[in-house]
């Protein structure tokens, strides 16, 4: 009866039990208000924050006006207690919620304007290096 007794007992408990992970992270730039996509998905405007269920990498891209829109990547490791098989417990019997709450903060830096005259002689220098017949190796030279 004792062990019948036991089994009850860990069944009550486990449908009791109000283990919880919560899991979010928290994007800031500086300057703030820059648009955040994470791996290609708008998410909304510095600072954000999104919900995720699984560890990895995602791409951050931050757009913003008069600065360089970039990509990042954030590398969400796994905590020691979201390790098989210790994730179990802590999900389902930790008898409280768990939060893993993550920040990352980027800095944006301004878009550098180039001038005209320096971009039309950029491409009038790739249109002339187009135009230059080439010889592949070991195939002679140009007469």
């Amino acid at each position: 009866m004792s062990r019948f007794a036991s089994v009850v007992t860990l069944l009550l408990l486990a449908l009791w039990s109000n283990g919880c992970m919560h899991r979010r992270v928290t994007i800031r730039s500086d300057p703030p208000g820059a648009l955040v996509l994470v791996d290609g998905e708008e998410i909304g405007t510095t600072p954000v924050g999104f919900d995720y269920t699984y560890y990895g990498t995602r791409n951050i891209t931050l757009i913003k006006d008069g600065y360089q829109t970039r990509t990042f990547p954030l590398e969400l490791s796994t905590p020691w207690y979201q390790v098989f098989p210790l994730d179990f417990v802590s999900d389902n019997f930790a008898g409280r919620k768990i939060n893993d709450w993550r920040d990352a903060t980027y800095a944006l830096e301004p878009e550098v304007l180039v001038p005209t005259e320096q971009l039309r002689d950029r491409a009038n220098s790739f249109r002339s290096d187009a135009l230059r017949p080439s010889i592949a190796p070991g195939y002679g030279t140009l007469p």
